[in-house]
């Protein structure tokens, strides 16, 4: 197995979140129940724009859904993958095809074969991270308390 800290160097992790202004989340959901739409909303809400790669979708968060990296008609610069290990270097074909800056592993998307492909053709890879949760920690929306919600939480009704 690959040492995954090869492919979670924080300098490479802030370069690709202040980089990118065009991500597209291969595998996004339409079920708001899912990690990838809520990344995906989160993303949004956040300035990026998300395009969906997701054959089964026509649209997902309002943006229309593409088949396959290939089919996305405007420049990607991150290539945010939820999708099963297998799939990944595929995946990362088509990334390298399409011109894509980086190429980003969510959570137990792991696969040796994929992160080659990327980092041999000059893709920056982050590997077993959660680019939600990396922006929130580099961005400036999680702090040393937790995340910021701008919200009290736990207020008492006073004396009882």
């Amino acid at each position: 197995m690959t040492e995954l800290s090869a492919y979670q160097d924080p300098s490479t992790i802030q370069r690709v979140l202040h980089g990118a202004r065009t991500i597209a989340i291969v595998g996004l959901s339409s079920n708001e129940l899912r990690a990838s739409n809520f990344v995906g909303y989160y993303l949004k809400r956040h300035g990026y724009r998300v395009i969906p790669v997701n054959p089964r979708e026509s649209t997902i968060l309002g943006e229309t859904s593409y088949p396959s990296l290939t089919d996305v008609p405007v420049p990607v610069d991150v290539v945010d993958v939820f999708r099963a290990p297998d799939a990944l270097p595929g995946i990362a074909r088509e990334a390298v095809a399409i011109g894509a800056t980086a190429l980003w592993c969510q959570f137990g998307v792991l696969n040796e074969e994929g992160n080659r492909i990327a980092a041999e053709a000059g893709l920056s890879v982050v590997v077993d991270r959660c680019l939600k949760i990396e922006h929130a920690r580099y961005v400036g929306r999680m702090h040393w308390l937790g995340f910021n919600t701008q919200r009290i939480t736990a207020v008492r009704g006073g004396l009882q």
